[in-house]
């Protein structure tokens, strides 16, 4: 039986923590930052845990 092959898009979106935990950045963060403010291009700068709604889906395709 072949390998399973992981989704190569998932994987350059999100990263694994040493944790285990997957994390996330957030969006709005690639243009149009003219008119967002300093604090707020500045929030979007952080990472995020990714929602426990999703993260069964996102192991199945990163095959964790």
């Amino acid at each position: 039986m072949p390998k399973l092959k992981t989704s190569k898009s998932i994987k350059k979106r999100f990263k694994i923590s040493s944790t285990g935990k997957i994390l996330r950045h957030q969006a709005c963060r690639s243009h149009l930052l003219q008119k967002k403010s300093q604090i707020r291009k500045k929030k979007l700068t952080k990472t995020y845990q990714i929602n426990k709604s999703d993260l069964y889906r996102l192991k199945v395709k990163l095959y964790i």
